[in-house]
């Protein structure tokens, strides 16, 4: 349920940056979520459509890029997408890894009239 929290502060910031740019409507926005996060785009979706409802973004588009996790190896460098959250470098089987993709949460754009 934390995905009603997460698109209300989302739907916050595009509000924010249509009245900035006295917008009459707002068409659509473009979200990142890192496949991290545990958000389910679905529900996200969902919840902006209820939240926009009466607002200059009711009948808001939503598009909805997920970000795969990524690793890099701290033993042997190899940068990889971490398939099924398994922790290990595919080059030499290390478990020390850095997390360097799949954490994002961010509305990368907003389409207004």
């Amino acid at each position: 349920m934390h995905e009603l929290a997460i698109t209300q502060s989302l739907f916050e910031i595009v509000l924010q940056h249509a009245t900035q740019a006295q917008a009459k409507k707002v068409k659509s926005v473009r979200l990142v979520i890192g496949e991290m996060t545990g958000v389910v785009a679905d529900s996200v979706q969902f919840y902006l459509e209820l939240l926009s409802k009466d607002t200059v973004a009711a009948g808001i588009r939503a598009e909805i890029k997920m970000s795969p996790a990524r690793a890099q190896c701290k033993k042997c460098g190899k940068d990889f997408t971490a398939k099924e959250m398994q922790w290990q470098c595919p080059a030499c089987g290390n478990e020390k890894l850095e997390v360097t993709g799949g954490k994002e949460l961010f509305v990368e754009s907003i389409e207004v009239e």
